[in-house]
């Protein structure tokens, strides 16, 4: 098939292409480079197209695609915040240039929602039948707020249009080709303990997230897209096992025996979820999905690549 995924230059888009490739696929990329980059799709050159462009103003495409993965828009909350309006603009005015290029194609389209449509949760685990606890206006919701208006349109446009279009909501993932500055939990832990820096802990570490391995997300993705039962969702794609901030921070200097880091606790952000957990049910029954990595296994394949950004080696 012919696919094309946006902001596939970036850290879930760079693990995602190398699997549709690996299975024969077409794949052309449309990234603006705002957060991705050239580097995460190193020695894939000539196996893929590339077109530097951003979703809200598209370019024109020569060729129809079969399939659409849209997953541009900056996704952890120093890149989101950096320029709201734009965050705002790209998740409404992008996804529905998105879903009009997939109702022209005839394209089968993929949405990457996220767990933020949850907000501060009063409930967990969190169903996909739970509308969600958000702040409107506070500085998240730039990001929040954009990716519940997403999938208004995605839903929207299957019912009036007759696209096929489906939802996925991600929850808390890391591997290789997360940008090390990226400000995510995963990737601030490992890149401060190679450093010998302080883990920055926000709060007093209680809150709780779930962390997912990219190889398990990679699978559930593809798998909604190609489920042939016109199952839209939305569905949750995260690993269910709850650790709070402090035993994540744990692990990593467990795996980093060579790290002489401590603990260093800051303020909370505002709005930031106090728990972040997903029931995964719905997965499990309609796509056959359930992650198969641990997070202790997950982060042994991970620190590796964040070494060699971080010393080279």
């Amino acid at each position: 098939m012919h696919i094309l995924v946006t902001g596939g230059a970036g850290f879930i888009g760079a693990n995602l292409v190398r699997r549709l490739l690996q299975e024969g696929h077409r794949v052309t990329v449309l990234d603006n480079l705002e957060t991705g980059s050239h580097g995460n799709l190193a020695g894939l050159e000539g196996a893929l197209a590339f077109l530097e462009g951003d979703v809200t103003r598209p370019p024109s495409f020569p060729e129809k695609f079969d399939r659409i993965y849209h997953l541009a828009c900056p996704a952890s909350p120093p890149q989101y915040q950096k320029d709201p309006v734009r965050t705002l603009t790209t998740n409404v005015v992008g996804t529905l240039a998105m879903l009009d290029l997939a109702a022209a194609s005839g394209a089968r389209f993929l949405q990457a929602s996220t767990s933020e449509i949850y907000g501060d949760p009063l409930e967990s685990p969190q169903k996909e039948s739970y509308w969600g606890h958000v702040n409107p206006v506070g500085p998240r919701s730039c990001y929040d707020e954009g990716k519940r208006a997403a999938e208004t349109a995605v839903m929207d446009h299957g019912r009036t249009r007759g696209t096929d279009a489906r939802v996925v909501r991600i929850f808390n993932t890391y591997g290789p080709f997360m940008d090390p500055a990226d400000g995510r939990v995963v990737s601030n832990f490992i890149v401060q303990a190679l450093k010998g820096e302080p883990l920055t802990i926000y709060g007093d570490g209680s809150q709780t997230r779930s962390f997912q391995y990219i190889d398990d997300l990679v699978e559930g993705m593809i798998r909604m897209m190609e489920n042939e039962a016109g199952f839209a969702g939305p569905v949750n794609l995260g690993n269910p096992e709850e650790f709070s901030v402090r035993e994540l921070a744990a692990e990593v200097l467990r795996l980093i025996p060579e790290s002489k880091s401590a603990l260093e606790e800051h303020p909370l952000p505002l709005d930031d979820p106090k728990r972040r957990l997903p029931d995964i049910s719905i997965a499990k029954e309609k796509l056959d999905w359930e992650p198969r990595i641990n997070l202790a296994s997950g982060l042994q394949m991970t620190i590796p690549y964040f070494r060699k950004a971080i010393h080279g080696t």
